[in-house]
This record gives C-alpha cells, sequence and structure tokens, in this order.
C-alpha cells in the first residue's frame, strides 16, 4: 500500500513550532548574510505539526526489518539480537554525558573500564596488548596494516606485499591498498580452505602478511592453519586474523594460540551494539610481541602504586593516532556490559549454539539448495541457488522473495568464489521455531520456482515498493521531491 510522503500530508500555515515573541530587535536577514550567500528561491518545504511528522516516520520505521522485528539472516554480518541493558548502561550520564576534554582525574571510572575492556580482549583473542581507538572493522585492519608497515620499516625491510584469500571480505584487499601494499591473491581448494600449494608459491621476503578470516567466510574453520602460521612465520611475515566472524569460536579457540600475530575484532557483531545502518561501529586491534610497539596512540595505563589510570602518550615507535580521542566510547562500553553479562561459560554457549544453529539450518536446506563446500559449516554456510537458473531464477529473486514471507534476506553473491551464493548466518539468538519457518519459506520458495517461477521473478509482492532497477537506482537517485514532478 502507499505512504504518503510528507508532501503530501503537507498544509499550508501549519507549523511544528510555536516560539515566544522576541525580547530583541527584529532584524532583516539581508542585514545580516551577504547577498550571494541568500537563497531567494521557494525550497518547497513541507508545513506540517509536530504529530505529522512524528506519525510519518513512526509509520516508516514499522515497514522496516530489523533484528528487533524479524530474523535476520545476513551472512557475515552476524545481526544478532542485542539486549537492551546493555543500551541502558551505555545511556547512563556518567558515560554518555563525558566530556573528551574532561581531566584525567574526573573520568577515571572510564579510563579504568576501558583498561578492563582492554584485559578481556586480551584474555579472549591470546594477543598481549590491544588498541581500543579504530572506528570500525576496516578501519581497524588499516590500523593494523599501518602497524606491519612501521614494523617492517623499523626493522630495516622492505615488503611490498599482502596475501589474501579468493574467500576473504572486500574490505581486507580495499585496507592493504590504502595502506601501500601489493595485494595477492591466494586460491582456495576443491574443499574451501586455504590452498597450501598455491600460499606456498606466493612466499617470498616481499611478503609482509597474509590476512586471514577464521572461520572463512564460506563458513569453515581451517584446518591447517597451524601449519599456514608456520609458513608465514618461516618466510619473515605476519598473520593477520579479521575478527568478522569470532562470533563462532569465542572460548574455544584463541587466534593468538594459533599463531596469528595481529587481530582485529567487531564488537559491534560480536559484542552487543545495533548495527547495519551505518554504525558506530568499533575495531578494536591486538597485537603480540614486537608488534605491541606499533599501537596507536593514547593507550590506557594503570598506575599500580596509586591504583589510578592514565592515558599514556611515551611509545615512541606508535604509528600515532589514528581516531580523535579515544574511539567510540559508548560502543566499547556496550561490549563491556555485554561481556560482564554473559561472562566467561557464556561465551563459550555462545559460539556453540551459533554453530548448532547454522549446521541445523543448512541440513535442513540440504535437499533444496546445492552446497558447493559442505563443511562441517561453523556459524554461517553458503549455499547455491545455481540449480534454479535452469529456470530462470537467481538469488536475487529468491532473496527477494523471502521478504513476502517476512524474513530479511541473506546475503547474495557473496563470497565470489561461490556461484549464485546466499550467505545465511543465523546467530544463536534465533529459536528453533524461527529457524523451522524459515526453512519452510525457502521450501516453498522451492516449490514456486518449479511451478511458477514468475512469482519468484516480480517479488516481493508485499512490500510498500516493489523489485526496483538496482542500476537506475544507484546511478540516478531521486532524492529531491519537486512539485513539478508530482503535479
Amino acid at each position: 500500500m502507499k505512504t504518503d510522503i510528507l508532501f503530501d500530508v503537507s498544509s499550508p500555515g501549519r507549523k511544528g513550532y510555536s516560539l515566544p515573541p522576541l525580547d530583541v530587535p527584529e532584524r532583516d536577514l539581508r542585514d545580516l548574510i551577504p547577498p550571494d550567500m541568500l537563497n531567494e528561491a521557494d525550497n518547497h518545504l513541507p508545513e506540517l505539526s509536530e504529530l505529522d511528522v512524528m506519525r510519518h516516520f513512526v509509520l516508516l520505521s514499522n515497514k522496516n526489518f530489523s533484528v528487533d522485528s524479524h530474523f535476520y539472516p545476513l551472512g557475515s554480518c552476524t545481526m544478532k539480537y542485542n539486549p537492551k541493558v546493555n543500551e541502558e548502561i551505555a545511556r547512563l550520564r556518567g558515560f554518555a554525558e563525558i566530556h573528551p576534554y574532561t581531566p584525567q582525574e574526573h573520568v577515571q571510572g572510564a579510563l579504568e573500564l576501558l583498561w578492563m575492556l582492554e584485559k578481556i580482549f586480551v584474555e579472549i583473542t591470546g594477543m598481549d596488548r590491544f588498541t581500543l581507538q579504530p572506528a570500525a572493522g576496516a578501519h581497524g585492519e588499516l590500523t593494523a596494516l599501518l602497524m606491519t608497515r612501521a614494523y617492517f620499516a623499523h626493522k630495516g625491510e622492505k615488503r611490498t606485499t599482502i596475501l589474501v584469500p579468493d574467500s576473504a571480505h572486500g574490505t581486507n584487499p580495499a585496507s592493504a591498498s590504502m595502506s601501500g601494499f601489493k595485494v595477492v591473491q591466494v586460491a582456495s581448494n576443491e574443499k574451501g580452505h586455504v590452498d597450501c600449494a598455491d600460499l606456498e608459491k606466493h612466499l617470498s621476503g616481499d611478503v609482509a602478511c597474509l590476512m586471514m578470516t577464521n572461520p572463512n567466510t564460506l563458513g569453515l574453520f581451517e584446518p591447517d592453519i597451524l601449519k599456514i602460521a608456520a609458513m608465514i612465520h618461516q618466510c619473515g611475515g605476519i598473520l593477520y586474523y579479521d575478527g568478522a566472524n569470532l562470533n563462532a569460536t569465542l572460548g574455544i579457540v584463541r587466534p593468538g594460540d594459533v599463531g596469528f600475530d595481529l587481530v582485529h575484532l567487531n564488537p559491534h557483531k560480536t559484542f552487543s551494539t545495533p548495527h547495519g545502518g551505518g554504525g558506530p561501529g568499533a575495531g578494536p586491534v591486538g597485537a603480540k610481541g614486537e608488534l605491541m610497539k606499533f599501537l596507536p596512540l593514547p593507550q590506557v595505563r594503570k598506575n599500580e602504586a596509586g591504583g589510578t589510570y592514565f592515558l599514556s602518550y611515551d611509545e615512541p615507535l606508535s604509528i600515532g593516532r589514528v581516531r580523535a580521542f579515544y574511539g567510540n566510547f559508548l560502543v566499547l562500553v556496550r561490549a563491556f556490559a555485554y561481556l560482564m553479562s554473559v561472562g566467561k561459560e557464556g561465551l563459550r554457549e555462545i559460539s556453540e549454539v551459533a554453530v548448532l544453529n547454522a549446521r541445523y539450518l543448512m541440513k535442513a536446506l540440504a535437499p533444496y539448495f546445492h552446497f558447493p563446500y559442505p563443511g562441517p559449516c561453523m556459524h554461517e554456510f553458503v549455499a547455491s541457488a545455481k540449480d534454479y537458473k535452469t529456470r530462470g531464477v537467481k538469488a536475487l529473486d529468491i532473496a527477494k522473495r523471502l521478504l513476502d514471507f517476512g524474513f530479511h534476506a541473506p546475503t547474495v553473491y557473496f563470497p565470489l568464489i561461490v556461484e549464485e551464493a546466499l550467505m545465511v548466518e543465523p546467530t544463536e539468538t534465533e529459536s528453533k521455531k524461527t529457524l523451522d519457518g524459515f526453512v519452510e519459506a525457502l521450501k516453498k520458495i522451492h516449490g514456486e520456482s518449479r511451478e511458477n517461477p514468475e512469482i519468484l521473478l516480480k517479488a516481493p509482492h508485499a512490500m510498500p515498493v516493489r523489485r526496483l532497477d538496482d542500476v537506475t537506482a544507484a546511478r540516478k537517485p531521486d532524492l529531491r521531491w519537486n512539485p513539478d514532478e508530482h503535479h
């Protein structure tokens, strides 16, 4: 059903504000603003009451798909439910209203929280130290690679190459390129793991780092991770851990224990912060051994004698600041609250249930989809809709049709090594009833693809907006209302 836009409900003379009379002499704007900076044109702004605006945006919000309203199996994004108590804690005035320039002695509680959170991240990952400054996962990647560059420059070595598996997130090669490195792709083998024979071909004194996600974006844990770590270290390189899929291994495997030297985490995925709308996020980076010297400034330290906390700038080899002040502080508060509430035992259970849910769903969908890499999967899996193409149906059509059944679409066409990919991550917070409902929807879609594929090609049918022309929408966005085009 069509939803009126604000211009449709506009009424001449209606206002959403009421200001008291001026208690100073009124001045003409032309006396205050230079003529060349004045806009004399009619901007055609809608005239609305506050209630008009409130109802309009609440109505729009109710049409949105979110984790709080729908199952959201967006693979590789870990769209799990965020307990609201973490929101409440992040909104406490003592956290939310701290000014970045407040003297350190007045924000000892905030500094203690950052110090304790760093210790928890160290314990979870097996690293030696962390910076909490990076503002997102990709920012964490960039930070870690700048540290890698500084590390080799300090050693007097000129290493030019970053190795990236072909199943990696797209941000990996982008971050490597932005850091000034050459990117070389490493192939996957027939089981979806890093092909060690291909990796061997690329190893040389030019290699600075291998970036890996483990489990990878096919949802598979790398069985040769110890061998891969040894190969990289033997040629003098660094092994980097993309923490996007950490939700699968919490309390079970620590990246630092299997040979990773640098990691970044995604608190907004793994440790409770709403995401998917453009942030804010966080991308803490952990380092081991000699790499610690290159972590960004400032770093939170504890004065053991007095039990107080302070920001240290005394790190001569640091790469310097990567973010204003101390990062996205309230995202870190949510992560701390989440970790305190689930505890050590709860962390392991999170991963176990996330993996169980993914394997249950993959098994249930096996009769209806092709699985080029059958697993066993970890917290997510990638199905292929290539068999549907014989009936003219693509992965995108299946994703659109799922909306009609009340499910957010899974990730499609990623990773690139799977034809007509549908990447599904159910997360640990979904019930068996929800997963069974998702299976029933895809089972029905499978039947429709055989009996009436046209219904898939024109989906969605129950949404306020039907199928868009993706290219036109991206290239020619219609973002400004013009009365001449609407009357």
